[in-house]
């Protein structure tokens, strides 16, 4: 089972992304933060990410640069922001996000990329 880590300081949305997640067959682990994230990174192997980009003590932007210049495996990570600029975009994927999508998603909206970014064909 492909393991995801959701890393939103909102427990509503972290409660919704998880329900949706767990309904389409993936193992969900929880942060609140970027920091208890990156801890969680470097401690067990994720398949992908969903990260959300504010935060208190590391937010989403400063988790992802941390992520991506450690030496661990590098995985997908999605990015989910109330944020909708273009500028918002452009940070996100120089942070090292591979997606940008705006909150509030369907879960079409999040599962669908997460199965092609896993490689996790439709029956």
């Amino acid at each position: 089972m492909k393991r995801i880590l959701i890393i939103d300081d909102a427990a509503t949305v972290r409660l919704y992304h998880r329900r949706i997640l767990q309904e389409a067959g993936y193992e969900v682990v929880e942060a609140i933060n970027g920091v208890e994230a990156l801890e969680k990174a470097l401690q067990m192997n994720f398949d992908l990410y969903i990260v959300d980009v504010n935060m208190p003590k590391l937010d989403g932007y400063g988790f992802l640069r941390e992520l991506r210049n450690q030496d661990a495996p590098q995985v997908p990570a999605i990015m989910v922001s109330t944020e909708a600029s273009a500028a918002d975009r452009k940070r996100a994927y120089a942070a090292g996000a591979n997606l940008y999508l705006v909150k509030p998603t369907r879960p079409e909206q999040l599962v669908a990329p997460i199965a092609l970014l896993l490689g996790d064909q439709e029956e």
